[in-house]
């Protein structure tokens, strides 16, 4: 790491360590905070990985793979698969239930502790430093504890401060970073999700193969997604709905024939969707993944937007700990912005817009999914990267002629509230 020490001060070891620099501390070790700790461990920069839990630690995570999120992966990265899916078995609120195969395969099932645990081990072998059981109660950009404006100083419970060049929140979807930056939120969403160990023969049952059920909720959705002898299942729906939801997640378990089996874990999060007009960084601070908002507003997938917006950040927070001056941090962190908006932000923007339309019409999504070859198709290039939301519109015109009328629709909607406000 970089030293701002005096050689005069030799005699006072604990006043030199507290003004040693980091090029980039990442707040966070999920894949959005590995991601950035690898991305700019790889420039050669001294960078500091701090993350509260103990690691490899669980977290409430559905674990699909999909090709976007692979492409995002470090080199040499051997992804740890619990499961190759090949077919989908789509249902809506437990009716019109049809099975949709393909000869190859759709996306991976992970882990969440295991494929965390080796993103942060790819980020060690790159240089990054990792402190666990650690928590970051807040930064200071100014003020005592920040000796120059090249500095921020990002302080621990307890009162230890560690000073950088840039910071890097990915502290997830309740980020103390996030507040620091003046993130705003657009949507938020309620799931729940049980981890349920199953016989050989139930295993055997659903193996290569998840559900995808249209929920009771507008925008509830429910899954079952297979990890060997453990099926993981879980449903979202809009924050708001806690008794809703948690009385889907139990009419859904018994309705799959999975009630008489105990869960070993039960848990449940909340999902953050940034506003359009939301920040993502403040002075030389950043954020990315959950901490900033960012992931696929219909579906609620997050892992892919964790590790894009992740490597960008790393990329991005090198850049910022080269500058000399505020003017120049600036530039850097708008270009950091301009990279997620030009890319994931056109995809959230294209999943709102699908979303407002699901809410309305889940069959006709459920129709298409099932029964028309191009929606199908649609689906599995995207699950295999082929393509992304953003790219399958654009070249789609029909596809852009149903989401321009939610446009207008929704705009009518919107209309009388705005007379009403002003008047």
């Amino acid at each position: 790491m970089s030293s701002e020490n005096s050689p005069a001060d030799d005699e006072n070891s604990s006043a030199d360590d507290a003004r040693q620099v980091w090029d980039v501390v990442v707040v966070g070790a999920g894949p959005a905070g590995a991601s950035a700790a690898y991305a700019a461990a790889v420039t050669g920069r001294q960078v500091l990985l701090l993350e509260k839990a103990e690691l490899p630690r669980y977290k409430t995570c559905g674990g699909g793979i999909i090709g976007p999120s692979r492409d995002a992966l470090p080199p040499g990265f051997e992804l740890p698969f619990r499961d190759r899916v090949y077919a989908v078995t789509f249902s809506n609120n437990g009716r019109f239930t049809r099975t949709r195969r393909s000869r190859q395969m759709l996306f991976g099932l992970i882990n969440r502790p295991e494929f965390d645990q080796q993103l942060v081990e790819h980020a060690q072998k790159a240089g990054a430093e990792l402190r666990t059981g650690v928590t970051v109660q807040r930064v200071e950009q100014h003020g005592s504890a920040v000796p120059d404006r090249r500095t921020v100083a990002v302080v621990l419970q307890g009162g230890e401060t560690l000073l950088a060049r840039a910071v890097v929140g990915a502290d997830g979807s309740a980020s103390r970073i996030g507040a620091h930056v003046g993130v705003k939120l657009d949507q938020v969403d309620l799931g729940l999700e049980a981890e349920i160990p199953v016989p050989e023969t139930v295993a055997e049952d659903w193996k290569g193969r998840v559900l995808i059920d249209w929920g009771p909720m507008p925008g509830s959705y429910g899954w079952v997604f297979p990890k060997g002898d453990t099926l993981t299942v879980g449903v979202i729906s809009a924050r708001g709905e806690g008794a809703a939801t948690k009385r889907y997640l139990e009419d859904f378990i018994g309705r799959i024939g999975l009630a008489g089996f105990e869960p070993s874990i039960s848990s449940g999060h909340l999902t953050r969707c940034r506003a359009d007009d939301s920040p993502l960084s403040r002075g030389r601070v950043l954020v990315c993944g959950d901490a900033a908002g960012l992931l696929e507003p219909w579906t609620r997938e997050g892992i892919s937007f964790a590790l894009r917006s992740g490597r960008l950040a790393g990329e991005w927070a090198v850049r910022i700990s080269e500058a000399h001056d505020a003017v120049d941090a600036r530039r850097q962190a708008l270009n950091y912005a301009f990279a997620i908006k030009a890319g994931l932000g056109v995809e959230m923007s294209v999943g709102k817009r699908l979303l407002a339309l699901f809410e309305r019409r889940p069959g006709l999504f459920h129709a298409a999914l099932t029964g028309v070859r191009p929606a199908w198709r649609a689906f599995t290039d995207i699950t295999r990267g082929r393509t992304t939301l953003g790219e399958l519109i654009r070249s789609h015109p029909l596809a852009q002629r149903a989401l321009a009328a939610v446009d207008r629709r929704q705009a009518a909607t919107a209309e009388p509230v705005a007379e009403e406000s002003g008047s």
